[in-house]
């Protein structure tokens, strides 16, 4: 094929149909156009540039990512405690890159992945944080101040994401450091959520079986 008619197959694709070249790990990604029209037909693309439905399970998983991202944005807006703002800030980045995970194949070599070393760092944070916190005594109520209602609200979007990506990891392969990822950060949130009580001298609402009959 000559090169101009190559030029003139590839101008027929619409632009925002056309396959995506892997751009470097680190390299920012930049968003020239919000709208491209190209999901008006219920199809999206992977970060591979693969056309798959919107209905797609991986589509599902990281859409629910992104939900708890916003969840966790929510939580940073509450006036609150700063070194749980500093974690969460964290996470949110590496949230990010969960998605970025879930949303190219695995067969994709080199590309941006969860790691081992990330869920070690929700383990230390959990650790450090549930060092300073009473013992458990009882299941907890999500509530307490704002800001423990708000990370409990995220801790449970946290768990949905978790399903849905087994329920992906069920139909594509995945990478298996994203559900520990998700099921450590689920942990977490429920620490920070106590940690943020006990920071504003709230006392923990606890489950009381039967205190209704």
């Amino acid at each position: 094929m000559s090169i101009s008619c190559s030029r003139a197959k590839r101008a027929s694709v619409p632009p925002n149909l056309r396959r995506v070249t892997p751009r470097d790990r680190d390299k920012p990604v930049r968003l020239t156009r919000i709208y491209t029209r190209g999901g008006d037909a219920g199809e999206t693309s992977l970060g591979d540039g693969t056309r798959t439905s919107k209905l797609d399970l991986r589509i599902a998983a990281y859409g629910t990512v992104d939900e708890l991202n916003s969840a966790l944005g929510l939580v940073l807006a509450a006036d609150g405690h700063e070194e749980i703002g500093g974690v969460l800030t964290r996470v949110q980045n590496e949230l990010f890159d969960l998605g970025a995970d879930l949303s190219v194949p695995l067969e994709n070599e080199g590309r941006l992945r969860v790691t081992q070393e990330q869920v070690d760092v929700l383990e230390h944070e959990c650790d450090r944080f549930n060092a300073l916190l009473p013992e458990l005594r009882s299941f907890l109520l999500p509530g307490g101040s704002e800001l423990a209602a708000r990370l409990h609200i995220a801790r449970t979007v946290c768990r949905r994401a978790e399903r849905e990506a087994l329920q992906a990891s069920g139909a594509h392969s995945l990478n298996p450091l994203v559900l520990v990822y998700l099921n450590r950060l689920s942990d977490l949130l429920f620490i920070l959520a106590r940690a943020a009580n006990a920071a504003d001298g709230r006392e923990e609402p606890l489950w009381r079986p039967g205190s209704s009959a």
